[in-house]
This record gives C-alpha cells, sequence and structure tokens, in this order.
C-alpha cells in the first residue's frame, strides 16, 4: 500500500465513520425530546459525509486514470477493495463509539437551545471545554448492554433488508463505476457518470423506506408506545445492517463494475 492510498483509506475511514456516529444523534434527540433539532444535527452530519465523497471520487478517478496512462498490470481492483474494507472498519468503530456519540449530541442539542447557531456549536467543540466534553463522555458499549441487544422484531426486517442494499449501494457506486472506466477506457467518462443513479437509488431507498420507518418509530417513543431501550436497539440494528452493506460491497464490487461496463458501452 502506497501513500497515496493510505491517504484514501483513510480519507474513506472518516467519511464512513462520520456517517454511522450520525445514528447517535437520533437517541439523542429522542433522550432530550428535541426531535426537529436532533434530526437537524443528523442531516448536517450525512450531508458532510456525502460532501466528502464527493472530494473522494475525483481523487479516486486521478489514481484511475493514472492507472490507464501507465499501461501497467497494477492491481486497481485491490485498491478498492481496501478502500472498502477501510469503510467497513470505520463503520465499526462507529458503532462502538455511539454511546459516546450520543452524549456529546445531547449537549449540542442542549446548547442549541440557548445558543441556536450551528457554527457556534462547532466553534465551542474544538475550545477546551468542548474537548473536556468529549473526553467526560467518551464510553465504550458496556458489555450488559451488548448482551441484551434482542432479535430484531418481525416487522423491523424489511427496513434493515432495505439498509443493506442501500448502503451496499452507496459504497459500491462510486467505486465500481470508476473501475468500470478501468475495465473499458473507450468509455471510462460514461461509466463514472452512472455512479450518480447508483447512488440515486441507494437515495430513494434511504429516504423512501427507511428515514420514514425510523420517523414513526421516534415518534413512538414520544407518544410513551415505545420504551427509549428498545429504540437504541433498533439504532444498533440499523448500525449493524450498514456494516453487513459495506461488506457486502466487497462482494457486489466487480460484478457491479461488469454490468456497468457493459451499460456504458451500450447506452
Amino acid at each position: 500500500m502506497d501513500g497515496n492510498l493510505a491517504l484514501l483509506c483513510i480519507l474513506t475511514g472518516v467519511i464512513n465513520l462520520i456517517g454511522a456516529l450520525a445514528y447517535g444523534a437520533r437517541i439523542a434527540g429522542v433522550r432530550t425530546r428535541r426531535i426537529a433539532m436532533s434530526f437537524a444535527v443528523f442531516n448536517i452530519l450525512v450531508l458532510v459525509s456525502r460532501l466528502s465523497n464527493g472530494f473522494l471520487a475525483p481523487i479516486l478517478a486521478k489514481r484511475v486514470e493514472n492507472g490507464i496512462a501507465a499501461g501497467h498490470g497494477h492491481d486497481i481492483a485491490g485498491d478498492f477493495h481496501w478502500l472498502m474494507a477501510s469503510a467497513s472498519v470505520a463503520i465499526l468503530i462507529g458503532i462502538l463509539l455511539v454511546p459516546t456519540a450520543q452524549r456529546v449530541f445531547s449537549a449540542a442539542i442542549g446548547s442549541m437551545k440557548t445558543r441556536p447557531s450551528v457554527a457556534r456549536i462547532l466553534l465551542r467543540g474544538i475550545s477546551p471545554a468542548g474537548l473536556r466534553l468529549l473526553r467526560d463522555a467518551a464510553v465504550m458499549p458496556a458489555a450488559d448492554h451488548l448482551q441484551s441487544v434482542a432479535r430484531p422484531k418481525r416487522h423491523l426486517w424489511p427496513m434493515l433488508a432495505a439498509n443493506v442494499v442501500a448502503q451496499s449501494l452507496l459504497i459500491v457506486g462510486v467505486f465500481a463505476s470508476l473501475y468500470a472506466g478501468y475495465l473499458d477506457p473507450t468509455y471510462r467518462v460514461t461509466a463514472s457518470q452512472l455512479s450518480a443513479v447508483i447512488n440515486g437509488v441507494a437515495t430513494i431507498l434511504l429516504f423512501a423506506f427507511i428515514d420514514p420507518h425510523l420517523s414513526v418509530l421516534t415518534d413512538d417513543v414520544i407518544d410513551g408506545k415505545m420504551g427509549e431501550g428498545e429504540f437504541r436497539q433498533v439504532i444498533v440494528w440499523i448500525s449493524i445492517s450498514r456494516l453487513v452493506g459495506s461488506l457486502a460491497a466487497q462482494a457486489l464490487f466487480l460484478p457491479a463494475a461488469w454490468l456497468v461496463a457493459r451499460i456504458a458501452a451500450v447506452i
């Protein structure tokens, strides 16, 4: 692994870590009863993650272009598998850090009541007081909490399955499209543009099947129909399904790249 690939793996990891930690904002919302504000924080984190992904794609494209120009047998596919592995590791770390994240987000959401400014909250986060809060909030998941995670109820399985598909498509979309351009350089620009279609399908799954269901569950907590502990378990399973999706992306990568290359050649 060269230095450039190591940097890309770190960037990929940070992007997916932010996305995994965003679910801590959902838990913080039900704890503070400030649902709208927690959704705003969640959406900001998701937006930062997606924007960062936009910076990652051109750097990866340049690496693929260099491989095509050099005409050597560099293992470009291996590079993408390293990147997907770094995404899985980051998501796993994010799952373990959700208890810490929910404490930090609870404090941030509480501060928004008196200081309704995201910029001020971010600046406070890097201040000495904010760093002390982060240190005090740092905690690993308790063993008894992990053991108490029950099997998800039957009505949750469709949402979890959709999340696995959506997350795998979000991870593999850009990677497969870029590698398709490596497989067939003649249509590499067309192939790269198809990533928007793949990500669009994943986004539809997220906003049409997953977010509405999660919003209903959040309302159930507020109405007293569901306990906070049960809601936390749902968030745990959603995070696990995200991890499963990142692992599934490893298996989908090469078939997806081949399919994108074929579609780019015929459209």
